[in-house]
């Protein structure tokens, strides 16, 4: 197809970088080494960095860190067909495969169904190694709120 003739796609990647800053945004991801990138329509990434304060008491990552990833990377990729709403994460189920002690985590989010009221994605985390450590499924379902009045959507 000619460069003339190529879709404009302007308003979506907008609204990825717009989802991008929301991420930054929030207060509690300040307590984390991470950061989103929104690859395309239904698929995120997200890439963390595990380290000490992570841990429970046997020394590895605590399962609220896997919850954190997986359900991050699982909202962001089903936010991308939202244009209009936050989503709400309604249920999520997770699966421990493998310890993760220090090091760089990377989530990787799929939207699965859904594009009005509800949404499936899921998401799987990979160790340094290359090793598939945790997987997530979730429903996630629009709220009341606009994306366009938060002010890291908006900025």
């Amino acid at each position: 197809m000619p460069p003339d003739a190529a879709p404009d796609n302007s308003g979506a990647q907008s609204h990825y970088r717009a989802l991008e800053r929301l991420y930054r945004s929030a207060p509690v991801n300040r307590k984390f080494d991470s950061s989103l990138e929104i690859i395309e329509e239904g698929r995120s990434r997200l890439v963390f960095t595990v380290g000490e304060d992570d841990f429970h008491a046997a020394g590895a990552a605590h399962g609220t860190i896997y919850f954190k990833m997986l359900d991050d990377a699982a909202f962001y990729a089903a936010n991308t067909l939202a244009t209009d709403r936050f989503l709400l994460t309604t249920s999520f189920n997770l699966h421990f495969t493998k310890p993760v002690r220090e090091g760089r985590v990377v989530a990787e989010g799929r939207w699965i169904s859904g594009k009005r009221r509800v949404l499936v994605a899921e998401s799987r985390l990979v160790d340094a190694q290359g090793d598939e450590i945790g997987r997530g499924t979730g429903t996630f379902m629009r709220s009341r709120i606009a994306l366009s009045s938060l002010p890291g959507y908006r900025s």
